[in-house]
C-alpha cells in the first residue's frame, strides 16, 4: 500500500495509507457518527467539497450495491477511516469498497486514528484539508491554508438537475432496484426543487401518494407555479444557504400559494425566505444519532442529520416558531410557519440511513395539500 498523508489548515496532519481513486484531493474534513450506511453518506450530494471521516473504525464489511445509492455518484473529495474491508461479506454485495471509490474518483485514507481526528475536528472546529500520497506535511499544510472554505460557496446551483424531471417511483426500503415500482394513480402533484436531493425523498413522497416534478435550481416562483402543484419541496443540499442564488426570494414568492416542505439546506432556505438568518455550526451536526425534541409534543425522535450551518432562532420574528430543538447543544431542528401553510426540517426524515422516527412527516405535508384542497 502507498503512504498517504492527512493535512489540515491548522498544522495537524495523519499519516496513513492510499485506498480507493489514485492522486490527491482537498475539501472541508467533517466526521459522521454514523455506525453504517457508508454508501447512502457516500452518495448524499450534500457532501459535495467535503472530506468525510467515519468514527466507526470498520468501513466496506457488507461492500457496496446500485440499490443503495442516493444520487448517481458519489460526492465527498475524500474518504477517511480507520480501517475498511478489503472482501465484503454480504449476499447484497455487488463490489467491495475500494474497487467503489476508485471506480467513482474518490481518494481515499485508511490507518489513522479517526477518533483522535474526531475530537481534533470538535476541538477546533471544521476545517479544510488535503489527502496526498507525495509532497511533505509542512507544504501540504500550507496549501490547505490556501483553500476557500464554505462560507459564500453556492454549490447547491452546482449540484443541481439542468433539467426538469418526472418522478413516480417507491421502494424506499427496497433491497434491490428490482423491487421497486412506480407508484399508480398519484393523489398529489409535488414540486421538488433539486438542491442536492437524496432519491430516499422523492420515494418516500411517492409511497405517500404524489407525483413530483423536479426542478432546477434556479427554477423562478412564476415557473414552479406553472406546473399547478399541489405543494413545494424544498430539498437538502451542500454549502452555504445563504449563498444559493436567488433561493430565498423564490421561495418568500412561493409561500402562501401552496403547501411547503423544506429538509436541511430546504429548511433552511425557508427560514431565510421569512427574513431569518444562517450561520456556521463549529463542527456541523453529521450521523445517525441526533436527538430531536418536538416542542410542542415533548416527544423526542432520534434523527440522520448532516449539516454545517444552522438557523439563528432570535432572527425568525414573529412570522414563524422554532418547533424542534437538538437536544446535544439546542440548535434549531424545526420551524413552522405561522401566516401559510409551511414547514421545514433541519433533520433527515427520509432516514437514509439512519432511524425511520421522524418518517411521519411526509405524512403531515401530504395532511396539508389535502387540506388547502
Amino acid at each position: 500500500m502507498k503512504k498517504a498523508t492527512l493535512a489540515l489548515a491548522d498544522g495537524t496532519t495523519f499519516e496513513g495509507e492510499a485506498f480507493g481513486a489514485a492522486g490527491e484531493t482537498c475539501g472541508e474534513v467533517v466526521f459522521n457518527t454514523s455506525m453504517t450506511g457508508y454508501q447512502e453518506i457516500l452518495t448524499d450530494p450534500s457532501y459535495v467539497g467535503q472530506m468525510v471521516c467515519m468514527t466507526y473504525p470498520e468501513q466496506g464489511n457488507y461492500g457496496t450495491n446500485r440499490a443503495d445509492e442516493e444520487s448517481a455518484r458519489p460526492h465527498p473529495t475524500g474518504f477517511i477511516v480507520r480501517h475498511f474491508a478489503r472482501e465484503p461479506s454480504s449476499f447484497r454485495a455487488e463490489e467491495g469498497i475500494e474497487a467503489y471509490l476508485a471506480k467513482n474518483g474518490i481518494v481515499g485514507i485508511h490507518g489513522i486514528d479517526t477518533r483522535r481526528l474526531t475530537r481534533h475536528i470538535r476541538t477546533t472546529g471544521a476545517q479544510m484539508g488535503i489527502i496526498a500520497t507525495e509532497g511533505s506535511p509542512a507544504a501540504l499544510v500550507d496549501r490547505a491554508r490556501s483553500l476557500p472554505g464554505m462560507e459564500g460557496q453556492d454549490l447547491a446551483t452546482r449540484i443541481s438537475t439542468t433539467v426538469p424531471y418526472e418522478w413516480r417511483e417507491g421502494g424506499a426500503d427496497a433491497w434491490s432496484d428490482d423491487e421497486r415500482r412506480q407508484v399508480e394513480s398519484p393523489r398529489f402533484h409535488v414540486v421538488a426543487y433539486d438542491w442536492g436531493l437524496k432519491r430516499a425523498m422523492l420515494r418516500l413522497l411517492a409511497e405517500a401518494g404524489c407525483r413530483i416534478t423536479v426542478v432546477p435550481s434556479r427554477t423562478t416562483a412564476a415557473e414552479a407555479l406553472a406546473h399547478r402543484p399541489d405543494g413545494v419541496f424544498l430539498t437538502n443540499g451542500p454549502g452555504d444557504p445563504a449563498a444559493v442564488v436567488g433561493a430565498r426570494d423564490t421561495v418568500a414568492a412561493i409561500l402562501g400559494k401552496v403547501p411547503v416542505f423544506g429538509i436541511c439546506l430546504g429548511h433552511q432556505i425557508l427560514s431565510l425566505a421569512l427574513g431569518g438568518s444562517t450561520y456556521k455550526l463549529k463542527f456541523g451536526h453529521r450521523g445517525a444519532n441526533q436527538p430531536v425534541k418536538d416542542l410542542a409534543t415533548g416527544k423526542v425522535d432520534i434523527t440522520a442529520q448532516n449539516h454545517g450551518f444552522a438557523v439563528d432562532d432570535r432572527s425568525l420574528g414573529r412570522r414563524a416558531r422554532v418547533s424542534h430543538v437538538n437536544l446535544n447543544d439546542g440548535t434549531v431542528e424545526g420551524i413552522e410557519v405561522l401566516d401559510a401553510a409551511a414547514f421545514g426540517v433541519q433533520y433527515h426524515p427520509e432516514s437514509s440511513p439512519g432511524p425511520h422516527d421522524a418518517r411521519h412527516l411526509f405524512g403531515r405535508f401530504v395532511r396539508m395539500m389535502e387540506q388547502r384542497r
